[in-house]
C-alpha cells in the first residue's frame, strides 16, 4: 500500500493510531494521538478513515452477527481440579443424631443407634448403586459404639474402610472406598 506523510493510520496488531510523519523505504514513522513517535513496517499498519471504517468492516455482516459468531466459538473453560481435591470423597454422610431427627426426646439410645445405622446402610447402598467411589461417614468420637457398629456393617460389603482425613474430620469419621468392579 502506498502511504504519504500526513495519512491517518492505525496499527493492525495494537490499539495505536496516528499520523505519518516520515517515510524511509519500508519503515514508516508515525506520531500517535498521544504524541509519541513509533516506527512500523508498511505491512503492520493500514489507512485509517474515520467515516468509512465501520462501513468497511461491517459491509458483509452486522455487528450483532460478528459478536454472535465470536461468542459461539468461545472455548469454554473446564474448571481444573487440583490433585488434592481429586482425592476428596464425592459424598459425606453426617450420622450425628441431631442431623437425622428434629427431636430425640422420646428415643432410647438403642433407637438412636438404630436410626443412625439404618441411615448409614441406606446411604452406603445408594452410593454402591450410583457407583460413587468414596463416601465419608461422620460419626463423631464419643464412646466408639457407632464406629464399631459401622465397621461391622462395612465388613458385610465389598468395600475397604479406614479413618478419614484427620485434618478435615479429626478422629470422628470413617472413609469407605467402594470397589467398582467387585470380583464374585
Amino acid at each position: 500500500m502506498n502511504f504519504i506523510v500526513g495519512d491517518k493510520v492505525s496499527v493492525l496488531d495494537d490499539n495505536i493510531a496516528g499520523i505519518i510523519t516520515k517515510i524511509s523505504g519500508n519503515t514508516i514513522t508515525m506520531e500517535s494521538t498521544d504524541g509519541f513517535e513509533f516506527e512500523f513496517e508498511a505491512h503492520e499498519i493500514m489507512l485509517f478513515n474515520d467515516q468509512n471504517l465501520t462501513s468497511v468492516i461491517f459491509r458483509d455482516q452486522s455487528l450483532d452477527e460478528v459478536v454472535r459468531e465470536k461468542e459461539a466459538f468461545k472455548k469454554h473453560k473446564v474448571p481444573r481440579i487440583k490433585p488434592k481435591e481429586r482425592s476428596q470423597p464425592a459424598m459425606e454422610v453426617d450420622l450425628h443424631i441431631n442431623q437425622l431427627t428434629n427431636s430425640t426426646k422420646h428415643m432410647s439410645n438403642h433407637e438412636m443407634l438404630n436410626l443412625q445405622m439404618d441411615t448409614a446402610k441406606r446411604q452406603l447402598e445408594f452410593a454402591i448403586r450410583k457407583r460413587i467411589q468414596k463416601v465419608v461417614f461422620i460419626h463423631g468420637v464419643g464412646e466408639g459404639t457407632l464406629k464399631a457398629e459401622l465397621e461391622y456393617l462395612f465388613g458385610r460389603y465389598d468395600v475397604k474402610y479406614y479413618d478419614a482425613d484427620y485434618q478435615k474430620y479429626g478422629l470422628g469419621a470413617t472413609e469407605v472406598y467402594i470397589y467398582q468392579n467387585p470380583t464374585s
